[in-house]
């Protein structure tokens, strides 16, 4: 079995195909979540899953598992996915590229007549995105149990829209409990979303770990006054004193390589005019790190600081933390099949550790988890022109099968 390969030609075909729901006159898609557009590309993913000869499970919140049988049913079925949802301005990949890497998977066994002891499945979870409804990574987080089914389906979009009542209509408000789906691992592919794979000219990134994020809402309070008469002494500039706040979380980040990161993305501004000293700012502080010590660390040397610049500049301040997500480091086995697949097929790899959040992350807290990355063009995602190459993501979808492979163990 060494010499297993998936189809790379069908693999592009079906995400061009998927990509033309909901495309862009930029080359993306906007397919956002429960949409009649989000209908149309489930029906089409769940059609060739049933033409593939899988059966299909929808749970309450959408999450839709398509399962290919082992020999022993009674196995809990080795799973991969992601999502079908984009971004308003997303792109033909993410999140599309890891359901139909699995659903290649299941095509490639049946045109050679493999028989696996463990039943494969491929899922796709509800709502990963965010980008229509909070909390992001819905679907997973509401299998995994870390928020509960009632609170997904109370969420709203900007239209008061909710979760139960857009289920319902596209027809995907399943009947299952989530969390009631056995896993026995899971594995999901991924285009990178970053530039390093690129950079170092390598074909797969062995994934060990995701890195935790706190997020925070920061305030600071002055005064506004007219910036011709007052003194620069006698000011107290709200954004002046802010931007050492800001300074310092890339000061933070930078401290603790490579894998701190820390980033000031949204900035309000009152009164927001070009003669007046700014009286208060809101902005947002988004941390990360791979492990929790770190990335604690980080916490503490970033609310002294904002003690200390309370203190020397006499402004009020707030800071809260408004989500949290831990590290998540991902089974070793599972990190090992991926590896090992790697090398078995000869392509060229390194290790990446995932900036961003996946649904392997929840799938984590139930069953052993890993994931596999392969480049795309500039690191670009969630953005109309992201783009990868066929041959990378047909070398991502042949790792998957393999690792996956490892685990459903051939029989015939």
């Amino acid at each position: 079995m060494n010499d297993l390969r998936i189809n790379g030609e069908r693999l592009w075909a079906s995400l061009m195909e998927l990509a033309n729901i909901g495309a862009t006159p930029k080359g993306g898609v906007k397919r956002l979540a429960l949409t009649d557009l989000d209908k149309q590309g489930r029906d089409l993913v769940v059609g060739w899953g049933k033409q593939a000869g899988m059966s299909i499970t929808v749970d309450q919140i959408g999450n839709v598992f398509m399962r290919r049988e082992g020999r022993n049913p009674a196995l809990p079925p080795i799973m991969t996915g992601s999502h079908i949802d984009t971004q308003p301005t997303g792109g033909k990949f993410d999140g599309n590229y890891g359901v139909l890497a699995g659903l290649e998977v299941v095509r490639t066994l049946n045109d050679q007549h493999i028989t696996t002891e463990a039943p494969v499945e491929v899922a796709f979870w509800t709502n990963e995105e965010g980008s229509r409804f909070v909390p992001v990574m819905m679907g997973s987080g509401v299998f995994c149990g870390a928020f509960s089914l009632e609170t997904a389906y109370a969420a709203k979009d900007t239209e008061g829209k909710s979760v139960r009542d857009e289920l319902a209509r596209i027809g995907y408000m399943g009947e299952q409990v989530p969390g009631q789906h056995p896993i026995g691992a899971y594995f999901e592919t991924h285009i990178e979303q970053g530039p390093v794979l690129e950079d170092a000219d390598k074909v797969i990134g062995v994934v060990p770990a995701v890195m935790g994020l706190s997020w925070y809402d920061c305030v600071v309070t002055g005064m506004e006054a007219h910036a011709g008469p007052t003194p620069m002494g006698l000011r107290k500039d709200a954004l002046q004193v802010s931007t050492h706040i800001m300074q310092e979380v890339v000061k933070i980040a930078n401290r603790y390589p490579p894998y701190g990161r820390g980033t000031v993305g949204m900035v309000q501004l009152f009164p927001n005019s070009r003669n007046v000293i700014p009286g208060e700012v809101k902005f947002s502080i988004d941390l990360r790190n791979v492990n929790d010590a770190l990335l604690n660390t980080m916490h503490e040397e970033m609310l002294a600081f904002i003690d200390k610049t309370r203190s020397d500049s006499g402004l009020a301040m707030s800071i809260e933390r408004v989500s949290y997500y831990p590290p998540c480091p991902f089974h070793p086995d599972c990190v090992g099949a991926v590896r090992e697949a790697t090398a078995k097929l000869g392509y060229s790899t390194m290790d990446v550790v995932s900036g961003a959040g996946h649904d392997a992350i929840y799938a984590a807290r139930l069953a052993p988890a890993g994931m596999i990355f392969v480049p795309c063009k500039d690191g670009i995602s969630h953005n109309e022109i992201e783009d990868a190459k066929p041959e990378h993501l047909e070398a991502g979808c042949n790792v998957l099968l393999h690792a996956m492979l490892e685990w459903a163990k051939i029989v015939s």
